[in-house]
């Protein structure tokens, strides 16, 4: 990974509201312990990632965003390969920053990512 590696975040449905994505999408929840799951971009593109998570793992997602490890970096957010559940997984490591920290830096990666705008996803996510 360098600082271009798009990290490709799953999006779960119930992080879009009113057809925006929420910065639940960029945050990790309690049982993530301070860390937010995520895809390296430079080992899989978006489309095979979200078949991944929504075949071969089962889980929901409506689409994939992505931030770069440069933008996380400028967040103080630590970004480590973690290939025991599959070899492009990587975790962005907010355990250093209590909830406000937390919620506050995730509002700027979700920005971030929106700007950028879907990678990947069903045409009804692009016209969420």
């Amino acid at each position: 990974m360098n600082g271009d590696t798009l990290l490709l975040r799953q999006v779960h449905p119930s992080f879009i509201q009113q057809g925006r994505v929420t910065s639940q999408a960029f945050r990790p929840t309690p049982k993530d312990q301070h860390q937010l799951s995520m895809y390296d971009g430079d080992q899989i593109e978006p489309e095979p990632a979200y078949v991944h998570y929504t075949e071969t793992l089962n889980f929901a997602s409506v689409g994939v965003l992505a931030v770069t490890v440069a933008e996380c970096g400028e967040l103080s957010l630590p970004v480590v390969a973690d290939p025991k559940p599959f070899p492009e997984h990587v975790l962005v490591d907010y355990s250093a920053f209590d909830k406000k920290a937390a919620e506050s830096k995730a509002k700027l990666l979700k920005a971030k990512a929106v700007t950028r705008d879907w990678l990947y996803g069903p045409v009804a996510a692009r016209d969420l």
